[in-house]
């Protein structure tokens, strides 16, 4: 059979990788000249796999509203004429009530969890360096009403799959030393000692190369345009290189894919959600994290990267502004010295911005669209790394039409219909 995935980030890498185990004919398409080039580029490198809650929670509006106008808050809503963001709200708004969050994080920890094995699957069975720590993620708690919220939380999380540890700041040194420099109070922490980090790009770049092994081709500097059905099946993808045509096609475009199925009858709900992320040299090994470390009142990730320090945060609605804001960045890197201030070589610090396909909910769409051969893998949000192996070996079952091994229902784009 010969499949089209459209979009080469981590999701669709994933994707032509299983497909292509199972013997397919995969064709990669995507606008820029390599894999990993956009969203899959610089994120913040953790395998987050235990942490499976919604951006969607209930208090989060009101954080959101207090930080209204601040150019250095961490969730920047900035207000436009965009009626795609203001339906999107809505839908996002509903999903902050408790019942919904909990069905929400269900959904997230199922998938998250299943990817974790079929990563740790194919590590096994393929070479891939990307400077993989498997050391767990601590998320840290800087006052003591967010942790005792978090602790609140903890028993349903564990009853959900997720395997937690609760830390006081003792415990939370012990586990990380290099944050006995930090300037920054800490409350207590949460550890999930099964999460991992390390590079998405590297790990995309090198599933590619195994992609290629196995005879995926890949057509770069290639934009799609249009894709075209006929009744009830697409029949072709138009693209500024000529038509491509296939049995099955794979939407993998991540915040963009919206914009090629409204004339297919689908409205998805993927807003872009703008992040930073700043990778800067380590400077001094005992006093840079080891340990993947998670920041709540600061939201920023950590992830040691070899001799780097990768740091992300920041999320931004503002349309497809693909624009680094200068001082935004520098927000990230001034927090991020703030917890490990003697830890990394400020002066050569390498800032990158992207955006982030983010769904209402914070649940990716997974499914076949309203055409038989076109599947839909995409809306990961932050989470796209934690939940590329797993959307793809779903994706690559639903093409041949087999069950997928674990539950789906709730992923498909019905839920906004």
């Amino acid at each position: 059979m010969k499949v089209v995935v459209l979009g080469a980030g981590v999701i669709g890498i994933s994707t032509a990788y299983e497909l292509a185990c199972d013997g397919h004919d995969v064709i990669v398409v995507d606008r820029c000249e390599d894999v990993a080039l956009e969203t899959s580029n610089a994120n913040g490198g953790q395998l987050s796999s235990d942490h499976g809650e919604p951006l969607a929670a209930p208090g989060v509006i009101r954080k959101a509203i207090k930080w209204l106008g601040k150019h250095d808050a961490p969730l920047l809503y900035r207000l436009r004429l965009d009626p795609q963001l203001w339906s999107w709200t809505l839908q996002f708004m509903s999903n902050c009530k408790d019942p919904l969050f909990w069905d929400n994080a269900a959904h997230i920890l199922r998938l998250s969890l299943y990817s974790r094995q079929r990563i740790r699957d194919i590590l096994a069975r393929e070479t891939i360096a990307f400077d993989r720590l498997s050391t767990g993620i601590l998320t840290l708690y800087h006052n003591d009403k967010d942790f005792n919220v978090a602790l609140n939380n903890v028993q349903s999380m564990k009853e959900l799959g997720s395997v937690r540890e609760i830390l006081d700041r003792k415990g939370c040194i012990e586990h990380e030393p290099a944050l006995e420099f930090s300037s920054a109070p800490i409350s207590g922490g949460i550890f999930t000692p099964n999460d991992e980090s390390g590079d998405c790009y590297l790990f995309t770049k090198a599933l590619a190369e195994c992609c290629r092994r196995r005879g995926v081709q890949f057509q770069f500097n290639t934009t799609v345009t249009t894709i075209e059905r006929k009744d009830w099946r697409v029949k072709s993808v138009q693209t500024d290189k000529g038509p491509i045509e296939a049995d099955v096609y794979v939407l993998a475009l991540g915040s963009y894919s919206p914009l090629f199925v409204q004339e297919l009858g689908l409205n998805l709900p993927i807003y872009p959600a703008k992040g930073y992320s700043v990778t800067v040299p380590v400077k001094d090994d005992t006093k840079a994290p080891k340990t993947s470390i998670t920041s709540k009142d600061y939201k920023l990730v950590f992830s040691r990267l070899g001799n780097k320090l990768r740091v992300a945060g920041m999320l931004e609605f503002n349309g497809y502004d693909t624009n680094l804001d200068a001082s935004r960045a520098r927000v990230v890197l001034e927090n991020a010295l703030k917890l490990f201030p003697r830890a990394a070589d400020r002066d050569h610090a390498e800032f990158w911005t992207g955006l982030r396909p983010q769904t209402p909910d914070s649940v990716p769409i997974l499914g076949r669209a309203r055409q038989e051969n076109l599947v839909l893998n995409t809306g990961h949000g932050m989470l796209g790394w934690t939940m590329a192996m797993g959307s793809a070996r779903i994706a690559a079952d639903l093409a041949a039409h087999r069950a997928p091994e674990i539950d789906v229902d709730g992923f498909g784009w019905e839920r906004f219909a």
